[in-house]
């Protein structure tokens, strides 16, 4: 990618991920000079990949109970002035073709990098320059009014110094390190003494050990509707069994608000009395076993009467056992033993602490002209393409507050 053309940029931004070209490209059309340093080789490779491909870029149906913060209020100011909709509408002007899912995701309906596209082109057009595959080794704070901020920025065969008059951390987290995913923004938040929240793996699928493990392993890559809750949350989605534990939406979901050593519990008839079921089967004189070959494939079926035996005499059984039997089902206690960590999480739990960050402006409360926006923040949103949504609302928001020199 080319290198900067400049020494000095009103604005230069670290991270060419979702919240990175959104802040950059409002910034650019502000009038502003730009600059968007990357380690990465190409630009938002986590878009690229997200949603298999295909990028859940939004939902229809975003409001602050859809995030997980520390401050519970600070993501209402950036969410009400730049919504789903108005994201929609920018695609939409570009030609992108989508298509609506479940639960009011939406997804590129051919390949995520016709996002990437987008946003690349409106950088363009607002005049945005780029240095990507480079490192910044040293940020300096300056006491010059203009000059804010001086950075030394590597690349394989040269060093470089730049000046900017605003610094926005957009470098993501920690999760897919294998997209070179660091702690780096963090490190800028302790170097200007700004208090981290505690991170940890989220949307995340969970493991175990032991019997459930086994089980498991043994009906990997089968995955069947369930309500799944922990903590007073509850979703309801598909879940996926694996080889080392359990997947899917709703257990992605779930692992947001799971902490170790707490139990899941699983309602795999999350539309059924299965009570009463068992009632209107004792009744007809037909078993429950052939029931549950219809409602699931009987490969399922047999290992869930493995697990969870149930009288194939049911008109000998009394009422009461059948509905214990039912309860039991209906309230499956599961105890994880852990996550698949960073490596398998789509976002990170926790990260700069918003009480140090304007939720207008996203400048630094210990420096001024420093700003962060994203996912390294102590914001994080369910699945569905609410963290999509955050990044842009982060980005529009802060890319509006900047000023010129």
């Amino acid at each position: 990618m080319s290198q900067p053309q400049s020494s000095h940029y009103d604005v230069i931004i670290i991270g060419a991920g979702a919240s990175g070209l959104m802040c950059a490209a409002t910034a650019g059309y502000q009038g502003l000079s730009v600059l968007v340093l990357d380690h990465a080789p190409k630009a938002a490779a986590k878009i690229r990949i997200s949603g298999g491909g295909k990028c859940n870029f939004t939902n229809l149906d975003v409001s602050p109970k859809n995030y997980i913060c520390q401050n519970p209020h600070f993501v209402k100011s950036a969410l009400s002035r730049y919504s789903s909709q108005q994201f929609i509408e920018l695609v939409e002007r570009h030609g992108l073709e989508f298509e609506q899912r479940e639960l009011g995701k939406l997804f590129c309906k051919e390949r995520a990098s016709d996002l990437i596209q987008i946003l690349r082109t409106e950088c363009d057009w607002a005049q945005v320059e780029f240095a990507l595959n480079v490192n910044v080794a040293k940020i300096t704070a300056s006491e010059s009014s203009q000059k804010r901020f001086a950075l030394q920025v590597t690349d394989k065969e040269s060093t470089s110094q730049l000046t900017c008059h605003n610094l926005v951390v957009a470098t993501g987290a920690l999760s897919f390190p294998k997209l070179k995913a660091s702690d780096f923004g963090y490190r800028i938040a302790k170097q200007f003494s700004i208090p981290m929240i505690a991170t940890r793996p989220g949307l995340v699928p969970l493991f175990f050990e032991g019997k459930w493990q086994q089980r498991f392993a043994e009906l990997t890559g089968v995955a069947f509707d369930a309500e799944v809750s922990c903590n007073g949350f509850t979703f309801k989605e598909a879940v996926l069994m694996t080889h080392v534990g359990l997947s899917g939406p709703a257990i992605l979901q779930v692992s947001n608000y799971w902490r170790e050593g707490q139990p899941i519990q699983v309602n795999p008839f999350p539309d059924v009395d299965l009570a009463q079921v068992l009632l209107e089967l004792k009744a007809g004189g037909k078993k429950f076993s052939t029931w549950l070959n219809h409602y699931w494939s009987k490969r399922q079926s047999k290992a869930w009467l493995e697990w969870f035996p149930c009288p194939e005499d049911l008109a000998n059984t009394s009422d009461q056992e059948l509905h214990e039997y039912a309860q039991k089902s209906q309230s499956w206690m599961l105890y994880p033993a852990g996550t698949g960590g960073y490596a398998k999480a789509e976002v990170t739990l926790g990260g700069v602490d918003t009480d140090y960050i304007s939720s207008k402006t996203f400048e630094a409360s210990t420096q001024k002209g420093l700003y962060f926006i994203g996912e390294v923040l102590d914001v994080t949103g369910q699945l569905g393409g609410f963290n999509f949504q955050w990044a842009w609302a982060s980005g529009v928001a802060c890319g509006m507050a900047l000023q010129k020199n």
